[in-house]
C-alpha cells in the first residue's frame, strides 16, 4: 500500500476545512489514514471546534504553526479595537488583507461583538464609536458571496451566536457594513478621503483587488495595514509584514510609510499546541505521522514535541516522496519528472530569497545615506541587521 504525502490537497468550504479517514483493504488487512487538511483553531467563534478522531494507523497533519502559539481571543479583540480607533482616529484608512472565506466573515464578527466585551468601560465606549460610526467596507465578491452564504445558514454556528441572533443581534450584519461589488465601486473607494475600513482578498496582498488598496494606502502613514492571517515566503504580504521600506505593486515602487500590524490569533491554521492536542485526542494512538503543509522550521519542531511527548515517530516528507505503509513507512523511489519540477521551484525560491536580501540591504544603505550623523543606538541596530542578514546568506549556501 502506498501513499503520496504530497498529493491530497484539502478544499475548504465555507464552514471549514474537511478531514479525510481512508480505510484500505489488502490482503485481509484493513489500514485507516486519516488527511488532516487545514486544522481550525479551537477557539473560532463562528464555526465548531475541529473534529477528534478516535484512531487511524497513519495521520498526514498539517504543520503551518508548527513552533507558534496565537494570542487569546481577549487579547486579539484588545489589539483590534486599539489599532483599528486609532487609526480612524488619525484619519486614515484601515487595510484588511483578509482570506474570503472564513476570516473575513470572523473580523466582521469581532467587530460587532466588542460591543459586549468591553460596553461597560468609558474608554472603549469612545473607540467603539469611532470604529461604528466609520464604514465598513467588504471588498471581494468572493467575501461577499461567502458572507451571504453564512447569513443564511446561522443555524450552523456555535450555541452562542445562534442566541445572539435569536435576540435580533446579527453579528454579520450592522450599521456601516457596506458590499463593493463591483470593480468601479471597488475603485472608488480610494477616491474617499473618509476614514474606513476596507477588507479586501487575496489574504497574502498577491492577486485581486488588495493590491489597488496597498498602492493607494502604503505610502500614507495616517493608514494602517493589518494582517491577519498566514503570510507565505515569497509573498507581497510576507515582504510587508517582514518590514520592507518599498515593494513593487503593478510595476510602481511604492514606499512603505503606513503602520504595519499583525495579528495572527486570527489565522484559520491551528497552532502549535492544538496540532498537538489533535494528535492526543486519539484513543488508538497513530503508528505513524506525516506532517506536510508547513514551513521546515515549524515542522522540525513539532515533529520533535509530536515524538518526545506521545513517542510516535514523524516524518517530514520531501516532494514528490512516496511512501509504502508498512509497520515501518518505507520510502520509495520518487518520481524523476516531479523532482525535476521540485528543482525548478526550488531555484525559483532561490531568486525569491536573494531578491528579498538585495531588498535589505537596499533598505539599510538608504537608511546610512539619507542620515550620515546617525547615533550610536541606530548604529548599532543596522549593525544587527547585516549580521542577520550575512546569516541568512550564509545559510543559503
Amino acid at each position: 500500500m502506498k501513499i503520496l504525502a504530497f498529493v491530497l490537497m484539502m478544499q475548504d468550504t465555507c464552514f471549514g476545512s474537511s478531514i479525510v479517514e481512508i480505510w484500505a483493504k489488502e490482503d485481509e488487512k484493513t489500514t485507516k489514514t486519516v488527511f488532516t487538511g487545514d486544522l481550525g483553531n479551537n477557539d473560532l467563534p463562528l464555526l465548531d471546534s475541529p473534529t477528534m478522531i478516535e484512531n487511524a494507523d497513519y495521520v498526514v497533519m498539517e504543520s503551518t504553526y508548527g513552533n507558534r502559539l496565537h494570542i487569546r481571543n481577549d487579547e486579539k479583540a484588545k489589539l483590534f479595537l486599539d489599532i483599528v480607533s486609532e487609526t480612524l482616529d488619525n484619519g486614515g484608512t484601515v487595510v484588511i488583507p483578509s482570506f474570503a472565506v472564513g476570516r473575513t466573515q470572523e473580523i466582521l464578527y469581532e467587530i460587532d461583538k466588542l460591543k459586549d466585551e468591553y460596553g461597560q468601560d468609558a474608554a472603549f465606549a469612545k473607540k467603539y464609536q469611532t470604529i461604528m460610526k466609520s464604514p465598513v467596507y467588504v471588498d471581494s465578491p468572493l467575501a461577499i458571496s461567502a458572507t451571504e452564504i453564512f447569513q443564511k445558514n446561522l443555524d450552523l454556528f456555535e450555541e452562542e451566536i445562534r442566541n445572539k441572533i435569536k435576540s435580533g443581534d446579527n453579528p454579520l450584519d450592522f450599521p456601516g457594513l457596506k458590499f463593493t461589488r463591483t470593480a468601479d465601486e471597488s475603485k472608488e473607494l480610494n477616491e474617499r478621503n473618509e476614514p474606513c475600513i476596507i477588507l479586501s482578498a487575496s489574504g497574502m496582498c498577491e492577486v485581486g483587488r488588495i493590491k489597488h488598496h496597498l498602492k493607494h494606502n502604503l505610502w500614507n502613514p495616517k493608514s494602517t495595514i493589518l494582517f491577519v492571517g498566514y503570510q507565505a515566503p515569497g509573498t507581497l504580504g510576507r515582504s510587508i509584514v517582514e518590514g520592507a521600506k518599498k515593494v513593487k505593486i503593478f510595476g510602481e515602487e511604492i514606499a512603505v510609510n503606513a503602520r504595519i500590524e499583525y495579528i495572527e490569533g486570527y489565522s484559520g491554521h491551528a497552532d502549535q499546541e492544538w496540532l498537538l492536542n489533535f494528535i492526543y485526542s486519539f484513543i488508538y494512538k497513530p503508528k505513524h505521522v506525516f506532517l506536510v503543509h508547513g514551513e521546515l522550521e515549524g515542522q522540525e519542531v513539532l515533529k520533535q514535541k509530536i515524538e518526545e511527548k506521545t513517542g510516535i515517530p514523524v516524518t517530514i516528507p520531501n516532494f514528490g516522496e512516496s511512501y509504502e505503509l508498512t509497520e515501518t513507512p518505507q520510502l520509495q523511489e520518487r518520481d524523476e519528472k516531479i523532482v525535476n519540477y521540485d528543482k525548478v521551484f526550488q531555484r525559483l525560491d532561490v531568486l525569491e530569497q536573494i531578491e528579498r536580501l538585495k531588498n535589505q540591504i537596499d533598505q539599510v544603505e538608504d537608511v546610512v545615506k539619507e542620515d550620515i550623523n546617525t547615533n550610536d543606538v541606530d548604529i548599532k541596530k543596522l549593525n544587527e541587521r547585516m549580521k542577520e542578514i550575512q546569516k541568512q546568506i550564509e545559510n543559503m549556501m
